[in-house]
């Protein structure tokens, strides 16, 4: 004779107390992103999923949160066609659905893409990769979806460039260099500062569709930092890669506000309560510490702020 299996995760928990976030973390699925005529982007993606909990209720039914990530994905391996972004709302929304005491579910997502490019100087085939970070939150309000990336690039610290550059200047007075070619020396020939590998990170969230070319913000944020650098390099790239850094020293904060001036410039079509998250990194060469800066501001408010920088 069979007998019901009782429902535990319904019954009342010992301290009731709600919870904003219960779920799962670590789940890797293939994604297939659409190109159109070309063959599809195949991604490794990692997801997090979460619900949250009330507080009459002892546990989250772990399953039917697999059933659900399990479903959509499968319907976006067939169909090709949705962006990451999409994948996430969709899951998000069907979590919604299916989870009657749930007000909120929420979906994380991350991958790396690797695409084709050519080296700067020596014009070689390589590769860059970049992190996509994509999520959705659904409420009973409406879906908000965040789309972005993040990439790794190269830095120079202007401080220590300048010291290197008054160096310099004293050296060539030294020698007997006149001040008008000293001036011109220092200009045509970036002098050296100390330099470190940059991680740069941008994102935008806004109700439904961010409509946010993801690769238009990789590209962003690789222009963000001093120079952009590549996974294989010739002498001449690397050549290349030095002196366009040294040419475009900048701080960690000066990385973040570039961020800021080329989203509100290429992405104008946003709606003013789309949030663009804008964060820099850099794994510094002379310090046992790092440094990093990051804002998270509406896009209203920075266009106003940059806008109102440039006049």
């Amino acid at each position: 004779m069979s007998h019901q299996l009782p429902d535990v995760q319904a019954s009342d928990p010992e301290v009731a107390v709600g919870l904003s976030q219960v779920g799962v973390t670590g789940v890797q699925k293939l994604v297939k992103l659409s190109r159109g005529d070309d063959r599809p982007i195949v991604l490794m993606a990692e997801f997090e999923v979460f619900v949250d909990l009330p507080s009459c209720r002892k546990g989250l039914d772990m399953s039917r949160n697999m059933e659900v990530i399990d479903e959509i994905l499968e319907d976006i391996t067939r169909e090709e066609a949705y962006r990451v972004e999409d994948v996430c709302g969709d899951a998000a929304e069907r979590l919604l659905e299916k989870h009657e005491y749930t007000s909120r579910a929420e979906v994380e997502m991350t991958a790396e893409l690797i695409t084709r490019e050519r080296t700067p100087a020596s014009d070689r085939p390589t590769q860059n990769t970049a992190t996509i970070i994509a999520s959705a939150t659904a409420t009973e309000e409406g879906t908000r979806e965040e789309i972005g990336a993040e990439v790794t690039g190269m830095t120079v610290c202007p401080c220590s460039q300048g010291m290197s550059e008054s160096r310099a200047r004293e050296k060539l007075h030294d020698l007997g260099v006149d001040e008008e070619t000293t001036e011109s020396f220092l200009e045509a020939v970036p002098q050296p500062g100390h330099s470190q590998r940059g991680h740069a990170t941008l994102t935008v969230t806004a109700d439904g569709d961010p409509d946010v070319d993801l690769r238009d913000v990789i590209d962003i944020a690789r222009d963000a930092m001093s120079a952009r650098i590549y996974n294989m390099a010739k002498r001449p790239d690397e050549d290349h890669m030095t002196y366009h850094a040294h040419a475009n020293a900048k701080f960690v904060e000066d990385c973040v506000r570039s961020l800021a001036e080329r989203t509100v410039t290429e992405f104008d079509h946003l709606p003013d309560d789309a949030v663009v998250r804008m964060a820099q990194s850099n794994d510094e060469s002379i310090h046992e510490h790092n440094a990093h800066a990051e804002r998270e501001v509406t896009m209203e408010r920075l266009r106003t702020e940059v806008n109102g920088a440039a006049e």
